[in-house]
């Protein structure tokens, strides 16, 4: 049987993401009807983590016993990992011991490294470069509250970070448009994102970016791994703030997100994230429902 993994959100086609939307969807209605669901009995997730985390832990740790199944957590400093055994040979003895692995690292290389010696299927949790499973929650978020993504557009406000190029290969995968607003240091770098590039457009004035927009989305100044370089991007990204003049020119019916955490004051205002267009509450609890959706589409196949 082949191995089918997730490290960037080209990893699906149209045709599989319309079965994960799908999937959550039913997954997420049974956990509302408090329905139990066991498809996962028996099976093990390993969750190996470079990085800090909230949400990633807790959604795919708390997902996996809701499907039946259980999780164990790793971090690189409690293991042999962060002694310097290498990625190759650690993926040919965790992936033997286990049915499923999530990794959240630094380099995306280390993902493809551990995933080409896997036995499992392997997720990417977060890398620099990609972060799948937060693109995958905040469009089935969008999809509960507005309907079809296709055809839409969204304004990406700030640093052009690993989520933002997660956004630009769905935006290629399904057919809608991304308004990229970032200092002119911190743009992306669309030739390392493995798209054809027919989907977005860059615009110096975040304004301008969020002009019509129907999601207008943002994240932290300073991604970890940058921390040294935080006041340096506090001055860069000083007028890059999602506030509610650049919501006002959006669609009104425009909702805003972020994957969190965020720093009220700093890339997003308070009266946005905690105002009545702001959806980030119901795109962190998605994590949950599409990373179990995930999990039992690669270990299961469609059901």
């Amino acid at each position: 049987m082949t191995i089918k993994h997730f490290l960037e959100f080209n990893d699906i086609s149209r045709d599989e993401f319309d079965y994960l939307m799908n999937r959550t969807r039913d997954i997420k209605a049974k956990f509302k009807r408090y329905e139990p669901y066991y498809p996962l009995q028996d099976r093990t997730l390993v969750m190996i983590f470079e990085k800090a985390s909230t949400r990633t832990r807790l959604s795919f740790e708390a997902g996996m016993h809701q499907l039946g199944g259980s999780a164990i957590y790793l971090n690189t400093r409690d293991s042999q990992l962060g002694r310097g055994e290498p990625v190759e040979d650690a993926a040919q003895v965790i992936s033997r011991m286990c049915d499923i692995v999530m990794i959240r690292t630094y380099e995306q290389e280390i993902v493809e490294r551990f995933a080409n010696h896997s036995r499992v299927p392997v997720i990417n949790g977060l890398t620099n470069e990609y972060h799948p499973c937060q693109t995958l929650a905040d469009i089935f978020t969008f999809i509960e509250h507005r309907g079809d993504i296709q055809g839409k557009t969204v304004a990406w406000v700030g640093d052009g970070n690993n989520v933002c190029a997660t956004w630009l290969q769905a935006a290629e995968l399904l057919d809608f448009k991304v308004n990229i607003a970032t200092p002119s240091d911190y743009n992306i770098d669309v030739s390392k994102v493995n798209i054809k590039g027919t989907h977005h457009e860059w615009f110096a004035d975040p304004m301008k970016a969020c002009e019509g927009a129907d999601i207008v989305t943002t994240d932290v100044w300073t991604s970890m791994g940058f921390e040294d370089e935080n006041k340096a991007r506090r001055k860069a990204f000083a007028d890059f703030q999602v506030d509610a003049e650049m919501m006002a020119v959006a669609n009104p019916e425009a909702v805003f997100m972020h994957c969190l955490p965020a720093h009220r004051g700093e890339e997003v205002s308070a009266e946005v994230i905690d105002g009545p267009q702001s959806v980030v509450w119901d795109e962190a609890e998605n994590r949950l429902h599409t990373q179990k959706a995930l999990m039992e589409f690669l270990m299961l196949g469609r059901k």
